[in-house]
Formats: C-alpha cells, sequence, structure tokens
C-alpha cells in the first residue's frame, strides 16, 4: 500500500495526488464514528484533519508544479492518513476487548500519525505555493499543536489494564476478582453485564488469539492466554459444569498423597514454606517480610553468605511462587478430597478436627469453596447438622460456618445447599440453638438469592425465630435478624407473618405507601388478624389510622370495609379508642354510615359497631380528663333517627353507643341532648319490639333517659304496652343468666318506678300482679339493683 501510495504521488500531478489525500482524510472522519474504543482519542485526530481540509483545498486549486519537498510531503500525508484509516476501520470490526487490551499501542499509533502528518505539512513548500499568509499561519499553528498533541487512554481502559497485569502477577486472585473484572472490563467497552453477552465478548476475544498466532505474533498470543486464563475464573465465562470437568480431570493427575515441599520453598530466615519470595542482589532467595525486617535492623550483609548486598534490589521471585502455589494447589486439592469420607466417622474429635481443617482451607480461597461443592460436600455437611442424640454443638458450629463461606460465592453454590432434602428447614431450626447467631448469617446469606428466598418466609417458625433475635442482646446476630427480615419483606403474606409476631415496620409500609391492592391486602389482614392488646397499640403508635381513614374514602366498598373493620379491631383496646377519637376518626365513619342508602348492609354494620366501640372506650377515661366530643350536636339526632329504618345489627350497635355515652364523663351533656332530640318516644318504640337484643338496649338506654325526666314527660309516652313489656322482662329475673340480662331487669324496674305515684299505672300494676315480682327480685342475690327496685316499691 505506501509502494502504490508513492508512485501515486510521483506520477500524478500534485493536485490529483491531494485530492486523493481529501478523500483518505475524509474516509477516516467518517470511520471514527464507529470506533469501538478511544473514541476520545479519535476525536482529537479527526479534529486536527479537519483543519487540513480548507489547507488542500486551497493547494487543489492551485495550478503547482510536482516539485520534490511538494511531493515528500504529499506521500507522507497520504501514508499516515491512510494508515489512520486502516486502524480507524480495524478499531470498528475487531473483538471490544482485544481492542480494549490493545488501546495503549492503539493511542501510540495515532499519536505517531499526528506527529507524521505536522512532519508532511511542516515540509510544504508555503513560499513557493503563494499562499494567503492566513492560510500558512493556519498551518504553522496546526504543525505546531499536532507535534506537541498527548494522547492517552482512557482512564476506565487504564484502570481495567492495571487489574488485568495485577491478577496475572497474582496467581492467587479469586473468583471475586474475575468477576469484577469482566464487569469493569464490560463498562469500560459499553457492553452489557449480563452473562451471555459477556460469554459472547469474551469467545470473541478467544479468537483472536488465532489471527496473532497467523500473524506469527508469538507475544501476543501469549499474553493474551494469560489473559484468558485469569478471566476464565470468572462466573460468565465458564459454567459450574465446565469447571468441575476441569476439576476432575486435574485432580485425577495428581494421585491420593500430598507431597512434602521442596527445599527451595523454604524460607532460609523463617525456615517455612514462602509466600512472597524475593531475590536479593547476592542471588539469593528469601521471604519478603523476612528479608525486609532483617534490613530494618541495620543488617547489609546476606544471611547466607555474610556479603555485603543492595538492600534497595529484592526482585519478585515470579517462578519460584508459582512452583509454590502449584504445589499448594496440588496438595489442598489432594486433602479436600481426602477429608470427607472421614466425616463418617464415629468419632467426634476425629470429624471436628476435620471440619477444622475444612474451614481453614475454605477461608484461604474461594477456589476451595469451589472445591468442596464439587466434592459433593454439602449433603454431607447437612446431615451433620441434622444429628441429634450427641453432643455435637462445636461440629454443627464448623458445618454452618463453612455452609456460610460457600454460599456467599455464587447463586449456584446457594441453589445446591438449598437443594438438598430439607435443608432449609434444617438450618431454620438452628435458630432456636445455640449456634443461632451463625444459623441466621447463613439464611441471611441464602435469601440473597430469589428463589430461596421465596421459601424461607414458608418454613414453619422461621419469620417468628428471626423477630425474635432482632429483638435479642446478641447485637450482630439482632443486625443480621433485621436484615434478613428485610429480604423476606418482598412477600406480602410474610410481612403479614411478620405483624403476627409483632414485627409491623414493613406492614405500616404497605398499608401507607403500597399499591391499592396491597394495601387492601394489608388492611383486610389486619381486620383478621388476632392481635393482643400490646399488638393494637404498637400498630397505633406505629401511624396506622391514618392510611387506614384514607382508604375509608376508597370507592371499593368492600376496601371501606376491610379499613372499618381493622379499625373496629384496633378500637377494641380502649387506649387506642380514646386516641382514635382525639385524632378525628368518628366524622369519617358517621359519614360512611349516614350514607346509608348506598351502603351495603354488612358495611353499615361494621360501620355502627366500630362506632359502638369507640363509645364504649369513653367509660374507660377518669372523671378528671378534658370530656371527649364524641359527637357534635347535629349529629345526635342523625344517629339515633338511624335506629328506626335500619337493620337490627346497626339498632342495637347505636343503642349501645348511646348507652356507653350516657355513662362516660359526658355522659350528663349526651343525655340532656338526647332528651332535646325528643328520643323517649322512639325509644318507648323500641322497647315494644320483638327484637330480644334492639329491646334490651333500648330499655337500658331509656332508664338513663327518665331516671333524670319529669314525670309528665314519662306518662305522657310510656303507656300501657309499654308497661307490659317491662313487667314481661322483670318476670324473667329468675331465668336471667348475665349481668346484661340482669341490667336489663334492673332497668326495666328503674322505669317503672319513675312512673307518677298517682297515674292511672298503680292500679293497674297491682291488677297484674306487679307486686310480687318486685318482691321476688328483692329477695333474689344479684347485682347492686337494690336502689331502683326499693325507689319503686316505696
Amino acid at each position: 500500500m505506501t509502494l502504490d501510495v508513492v508512485t501515486n504521488a510521483s506520477l500524478a500531478p500534485a493536485s490529483e495526488a491531494l485530492s486523493q489525500t481529501m478523500e483518505y482524510i475524509v474516509d477516516v472522519i467518517v470511520a471514527s464514528n464507529d470506533v469501538l474504543v478511544e473514541k476520545e482519542s479519535f476525536k482529537v485526530l479527526t479534529t486536527y484533519l479537519q483543519r487540513i481540509v480548507p489547507v488542500i483545498k486551497e493547494l487543489s486549486r492551485k495550478e503547482i508544479s510536482n516539485s520534490q519537498s511538494l511531493l515528500a510531503a504529499i506521500e507522507i500525508l497520504n501514508r499516515e492518513v491512510n494508515n489512520a484509516k486502516r486502524l480507524t476501520r480495524e478499531c470498528s470490526k475487531r473483538s471490544k476487548v482485544y481492542l480494549l487490551m490493545n488501546c495503549r499501542k492503539i493511542v501510540k499509533s495515532l499519536e505517531s500519525s499526528m506527529r507524521e502528518i505536522s512532519r508532511g505539512l511542516s515540509l510544504l513548500p508555503l513560499a513557493s505555493l503563494d499562499l494567503s499568509s492566513n492560510i500558512s499561519e493556519d498551518i504553522r499553528i496546526l504543525c505546531d499543536n499536532m507535534e506537541k498533541a498527548e494522547l492517552r487512554a482512557a482512564s476506565a481502559e487504564e484502570e481495567v489494564l492495571e487489574k488485568i497485569e495485577s491478577g496475572i502477577q497474582e496467581r492467587t486472585v479469586d473468583r471475586s476478582y474475575a468477576n469484577n473484572l469482566l464487569v469493569c472490563i464490560a463498562e469500560a467497552v459499553g457492553v452489557s453485564t449480563e452473562k451471555t453477552s459477556l460469554r459472547r465478548e469474551f469467545d470473541e476475544f478467544k479468537s483472536e488469539i488465532e489471527n496473532a498466532q497467523l500473524r506469527k505474533d508469538q507475544a501476543e498470543a501469549i499474553q493474551m492466554e494469560q489473559i484468558i486464563a485469569l478471566l476464565e475464573r470468572a462466573d460468565a465465562i465458564s459454567s459450574p459444569k465446565e469447571r468441575e470437568i476441569k476439576y476432575f480431570t486435574k485432580r485425577k493427575s495428581l494421585g491420593t498423597q500430598p507431597l512434602e515441599p521442596l527445599q527451595s520453598f523454604y524460607c532460609p530466615i523463617t525456615r517455612d514454606v514462602m509466600v512472597d519470595p524475593v531475590e536479593t542482589s547476592s542471588g539469593h532467595t528469601f521471604e519478603r517480610s523476612a528479608i525486609e525486617k532483617w534490613f530494618a535492623e541495620g543488617n547489609n550483609m546476606c544471611p547466607l553468605t555474610m556479603t555485603p548486598i543492595d538492600a534497595s534490589i529484592l526482585r519478585p521471585n515470579k517462578t519460584l511462587r508459582q512452583s509454590i502455589e502449584e504445589w499448594k494447589d496440588r496438595n489442598n486439592m489432594i486433602t479436600i478430597a481426602s477429608i470427607k469420607k472421614k466425616l463418617e466417622s464415629d468419632d467426634e474429635e476425629e470429624v471436628n478436627h476435620c471440619l477444622e481443617q475444612l474451614q481453614d482451607l475454605c477461608e484461604q480461597r474461594d477456589v476451595h469453596r469451589e472445591w468442596v461443592i464439587m466434592e459433593d460436600y454439602i449433603p454431607i455437611l447437612i446431615e451433620l447438622l441434622r444429628s441429634k442424640g450427641r453432643d455435637i454443638r462445636d461440629i454443627k458450629s464448623h458445618v454452618l460456618v463453612i455452609l456460610c463461606l460457600v454460599a456467599r460465592d455464587t447463586d449456584h453454590a446457594k441453589e445446591r445447599i438449598a437443594s438438598v432434602e430439607n435443608a432449609i428447614e434444617v438450618i431454620v431450626g438452628s435458630l432456636g440453638r445455640r449456634e443461632m447467631k451463625l444459623a441466621v448469617r447463613l439464611l441471611l446469606e441464602l435469601s440473597k438469592n430469589s428463589s430461596i428466598r421465596g421459601r424461607l418466609g414458608k418454613v414453619q417458625g422461621c419469620i417468628l425465630l428471626l423477630v425474635t433475635m432482632s429483638r435479642g442482646d446478641d447485637i450482630q446476630a439482632a443486625k443480621d435478624a433485621e436484615e434478613l427480615l428485610d429480604n423476606l419483606s418482598f412477600s406480602d403474606q410474610n410481612v403479614v407473618q411478620m405483624a403476627k409476631a409483632n414485627y409491623f415496620k414493613y406492614f405500616l409500609q404497605r398499608l401507607s405507601s403500597g399499591p391499592e391492592d396491597v394495601k387492601r391486602t394489608i388492611a383486610k389482614a389486619l381486620a383478621e388478624m388476632e392481635l393482643t392488646d400490646h399488638n393494637k397499640a404498637s400498630l397505633y403508635e406505629g401511624g396506622v389510622l391514618n392510611p387506614l381513614l384514607h382508604l375509608i374514602e376508597h370507592v371499593d366498598y368492600q376496601v371501606k370495609e376491610v379499613a372499618i373493620k381493622a379499625l373496629y379491631t384496633l378500637s377494641t383496646l380502649p387506649k387506642n379508642g380514646l386516641q382514635m377519637i382525639e385524632d378525628g376518626a368518628v366524622g369519617p365513619l358517621l359519614d360512611v354510615l349516614f350514607n346509608h342508602s348506598s351502603s351495603s348492609l354488612s358495611l353499615r354494620e361494621t360501620v355502627a359497631a366500630t362506632i359502638m366501640q369507640l363509645a364504649m372506650s369513653t367509660l374507660s377515661q377518669e372523671s378528671g380528663l378534658t370530656q371527649s366530643l364524641f359527637l357534635e350536636s347535629e349529629n345526635i339526632f342523625k344517629l339515633f333517627s338511624l335506629t328506626i329504618f335500619s337493620s337490627p345489627n346497626v339498632q342495637e350497635c347505636i343503642l349501645r353507643t348511646f348507652h356507653a355515652l350516657c355513662q362516660s364523663p359526658c355522659g350528663t351533656n349526651v343525655r340532656t341532648k338526647l332528651r332535646q332530640c325528643s328520643v323517649i318516644q322512639a325509644l318507648v318504640q323500641l322497647c315494644e319490639l320483638d327484637r330480644l337484643n334492639v329491646r334490651a338496649n333500648a330499655v337500658k338506654l331509656l332508664y338513663f333517659l327518665v331516671d333524670e325526666s319529669d314525670e309528665a314527660i314519662i306518662a305522657e309516652h310510656v303507656g300501657e304496652r309499654c308497661v307490659e313489656t317491662l313487667l314481661k322482662i322483670i318476670a324473667k329475673l329468675p331465668e336471667a343468666t348475665s349481668s346484661s340480662d340482669v341490667e336489663e331487669v334492673a332497668s326495666a324496674v328503674g322505669i317503672i318506678a319513675k312512673l307518677p305515684e298517682e297515674s292511672q299505672f298503680t292500679e293497674w300494676l297491682q291488677d297484674k300482679g306487679a307486686f310480687p315480682v318486685i318482691l321476688n327480685l328483692l329477695q333474689t342475690p344479684r347485682q347492686n339493683n337494690s336502689q331502683s327496685i326499693f325507689k319503686f316499691w316505696n
């Protein structure tokens, strides 16, 4: 290609050669848009090339002869622009990973082309070309800028290359290092970090080795093989099955007996096998930390030969280090394979010793943990955890630590543990034992896998044990338990279980900010949940009221109903009921109840029951407390009027509501307002009904109102039919079995006692045989009803 360019430049007129230069420049500018790496560096180049274009155009318009200096300049320009064109196309087609690995070369090549282009421009015979002074000055500045321009690989690319170099030198880098490196590569070249995408990019990179071998670039091929060996440790590059095949192929070639270390592996100073061997200027190798300590103590002689050495020269002995690592790997592989059989021993001491060995190996490197999985240790470890009848607490502790170490590396490892029959249940069972701290740590690790996380909450007792641990004295165990509960909170069912265990954090979050269907589910669960008084108090203190009041305003009656049922459940704790009244819960409930024309019967009954429960909570107030404004004056008549047209259940709840309010610290005001609303006549009618529960509560409420009313009003409304009903109630006293029944009888007696003494009823009552009934009531040991009875008798 270079020869063609030179020939064309020599034979063709200068204008034609310059036209060819223009074509090359345009090709480079267009192609640079598609480069896969070093976009900024290519942008710098194309910016300079664009500034050259006006110069070339100006020269093309002039009739200039093919002078030697002009042709030399054009030859350099065409050659270097053409080289840039070729590089640009390569950087648009080759493997992205390969280009990343060669980004420094690419940058150097671009930098070299710019300098050569600058040299070519400087060779133009500007004085003889009759160019304007502006163009001549532009060329001079352009040449100067291009000569001084320095290009650098992108920082992300440099970071990747440094990680690769470090990983190749450090043979003990683990899988997590390779995984992280692969992600960095993906981000640097702009590809997805999804496994299939990473595997595809890696396969394309591997194919570049053949190209290097065809080019007989042995150095590049070796470097690429080292990079491939490093990246193959990543999960996305090779499947567990592929690694397992590779492992057993190697392990079967090793034999069964560990090898003693070679003499050269020992440090002459420490007498231990070296970890980081370094060579001194004397040619002898020592453990780095040992020889550095030797020098720090003021020694400047070789520890072996006692000849002077340069303390500043310490060269890593990479060959020896590699040999030591290979020896360690071989022996560790044999050790891991040989321990498994010993774990089936009945000798607890031997089993414990083997587990200590295994734990130590698992703590050293992730590849050891992978070998443990490949050797199928997990079912054996789970079986040890399942063992009963022996004091094997230490054994179980070692097992949990090993499983946790194994689980933390990959989803594959977690799934291998979970795939053992009842493994999750066995581990959860350990939450209730002394090794619970280790068990919760293992479960926390396993919960990072979505499929296992879905199973954990279904294990009986798991969430209850975790909630208990989260409140324990062990800070780390409590923290792990809370984090695990957080992982399990993805499931609404798990959240409900947590709430049943008095852990309401996620329950309240769902109710406050979850989607509408989730809010409904949570509210329904709350309505159906059996809560202790402590639970109810905790929920209310956690802010449950406002989300429930918000749901009451929902257009869906089913949503309204579950929210009101939840409020009913909470209001059964008097402390909550009082607070709900103060926090404004009564108004929204009354709005739903008064809108009876569009509400379902069950919804109205639920609302009425909740209002009744709130009213009953006022009975717990001390007389010195501020009276609660449960009902505004205008709502008293509206609420009472519902006793006329509503279902028996609603009637009963409303009557009990007023009965409770009449006995509360604000009872005097309520009784006064009820009498002002002229409800006595309506109560008399309700007392004459055959509906037992409605009648009983009407009688009780009527007694409260007539007790403070004048006789004229009572005589006006209480007729013979009502008195007959009251007498029938009194006559049933011997059959009364509950305090409520006795209270109804006493109320009936109290009402009769309020009848005017000179009224027409006195004689009528005597004719009806009322006095023996009352006398019988006096002689029956019941609650403190004597005041009402004696009042009548006198």
